[in-house]
């Protein structure tokens, strides 16, 4: 639908502050990559980025150079595309992607398919874009390459759009902590008197708890006062997958599958 590739049902879309459906020139001012691109095996690199670029009445070569240096593919330009890793392909659509300058890149699932090595490339590659001030929206099911790469997640459940916030909110861990300490079973108990302690729990062998006044330091002097010494007391904090399956799974009213 960002893309003018499937009509919406209802409501409408704008990129960049101009609708899609009104005028859809505004996507001369957008590149994008649709999961897998579809390159020309047999071309090398640099021959594959002059024939997408022949549509837009050609790109100087000046152009192909910075853009080649910026997907990390210069030493590699002059080889064949099917002799190319995954992750170099990938990197190659993004240059594609890029031939025209874009305002905006649209990725769907850039990390889709790579080797961790891949995967590491293709995070470089979206930083060293996004650091330069370019706008990058993706869409991925990847949380922890979203969790790494992006400044602000919307996350959406069956059409729904249930969040919007910058990453580091969104893994807050709520004023919880994860308290280590030899006798957990003990120490839940203790902390469930009070009423800032009755949603503590035990997870993976630890006491996940809330604190009498929202600090660290205040939960473990309770804790020595009434006998139970601790080795070790942090800041809960969450992934964005947590996040992703808490908001979802509360929202349709059944567990996640």
């Amino acid at each position: 639908m960002l893309l003018g590739l499937v009509r919406p049902t209802s409501g409408s879309v704008e990129i960049l502050g101009q609708p899609v459906s009104a005028d859809a020139r505004v996507l001369t001012r957008v590149g994008a990559l649709i999961e897998t691109p579809a390159l020309y095996g047999y071309l090398s690199g640099r021959s594959n980025l002059r024939a997408f670029a022949l549509p837009l009445g050609g790109v100087p070569g000046r152009r192909l150079d910075e853009i080649l240096d910026l997907v990390g593919l210069r030493d590699r330009q002059r080889d064949r595309v099917r002799r190319y890793s995954l992750g170099m392909k990938q990197r190659l659509g993004v240059a594609v992607a890029l031939l025209h300058d874009p305002e905006l890149l649209v990725l769907d699932e850039p990390a889709n398919g790579l080797d961790p090595a891949g995967i590491v490339e293709m995070r470089m590659l979206l930083r060293r874009l996004a650091d330069a001030g370019r706008a990058i929206f993706v869409s991925s099911h990847a949380l922890a390459e979203v969790q790494h790469v992006c400044d602000r997640v919307a996350i959406v459940n069956r059409g729904r759009l249930l969040a919007v916030s910058p990453v580091a909110d969104l893994l807050g861990g709520g004023g919880e902590f994860e308290v280590r300490v030899d006798r957990p079973e003990t120490a839940l108990a203790l902390v469930r008197r009070y009423e800032w302690g009755r949603a503590a729990r035990l997870a993976g062998g630890l006491l996940v708890t809330g604190s009498p006044t929202g600090r660290g330091r205040d939960l473990l002097h309770l804790l020595v006062e009434a006998g139970v010494h601790p080795d070790a007391v942090a800041e809960r904090t969450r992934d964005l997958e947590d996040v992703f399956l808490a908001m979802t799974g509360t929202e349709s009213g059944s567990p996640v599958r």
